[in-house]
């Protein structure tokens, strides 16, 4: 069954959409929402704690988790919240093009940390940037550069970090930038698709009301054990 590509359409989250369990189930997290360990490495920039866009933030994320179907997705520690601005590698996901050419897949994971955050130390940091919020899922807020500035600084970014990194993924270009609050456990039903459309067009409008423009902590290289915590290696200003 082929859903949305849409990444602001939320019917691609019903079960008339799917045809199979939602693909990181069993792997990132299980059937009581529970996180499963997955390590790996990333470059990611945190909400700032007490400031204006975690409130905001963390205000949409409250309306989602009061929902009747709140079961049916397993969300991320508050603590967590963060937009990834490149991916680095995950232990369950060691072929190409996720992983460099020129490191074995069986290197560890801790070892490939050490490596990326060694190439870094060389690496020159691009311009700064800030998002604004474009549309909200059950999974979270989807988000792109504010002006045409910022999207400029953010592609140089992840063009500069890919040729570090060693690798691209195949939605490199196109990488849908995100604030992740949720994955889903189970699809949700048609007929409340109604009901969650109007809850995420009155969360996004407050949200967008509060903050436009998304300021976050700057980019730092981080390590992780599961989806819960994203500790940094390296600040990466």
């Amino acid at each position: 069954m082929t859903t949305s590509t849409d990444p602001t359409d939320i019917a691609r989250f019903t079960r008339s959409s799917n045809d199979a369990p939602p693909a990181r189930l069993g792997i990132r997290y299980d059937r009581d929402g529970r996180f499963l360990p997955e390590a790996g490495n990333t470059v990611v920039c945190h909400v700032r704690p007490g400031s204006i866009e975690e409130a905001a933030l963390n205000a949409a994320r409250a309306r989602l988790t009061i929902m009747p179907e709140a079961d049916h997705f397993a969300f991320t520690p508050v603590e967590s919240l963060h937009v990834t601005l490149f991916q680095g590698i995950l232990d369950t996901r060691r072929r190409a093009p996720f992983w460099p050419e020129d490191r074995p897949t069986e290197t560890p994971v801790e070892a490939m940390t050490a490596h990326f955050a060694g190439r870094l130390e060389s690496f020159t940091p691009r311009a700064p940037f800030v998002f604004r919020p474009v549309g909200l899922t059950p999974t979270g807020v989807v988000l792109e550069g504010a002006e045409d500035a910022d999207r400029r600084a953010l592609a140089d970014w992840r063009d500069a970090l890919a040729d570090l990194f060693g690798y691209r993924h195949p939605d490199h270009d196109g990488y849908v930038f995100h604030v992740t609050f949720a994955y889903p456990v189970a699809w949700l039903p048609d007929d409340r698709l109604a009901a969650w459309r109007n809850v995420l067009a009155d969360a996004l409008a407050d949200l967008v009301a509060a903050t436009p423009v998304l300021r976050f902590a700057p980019p730092a290289f981080c390590r992780f054990a599961d989806m819960c915590a994203f500790e940094p290696v390296r600040h990466l200003t």
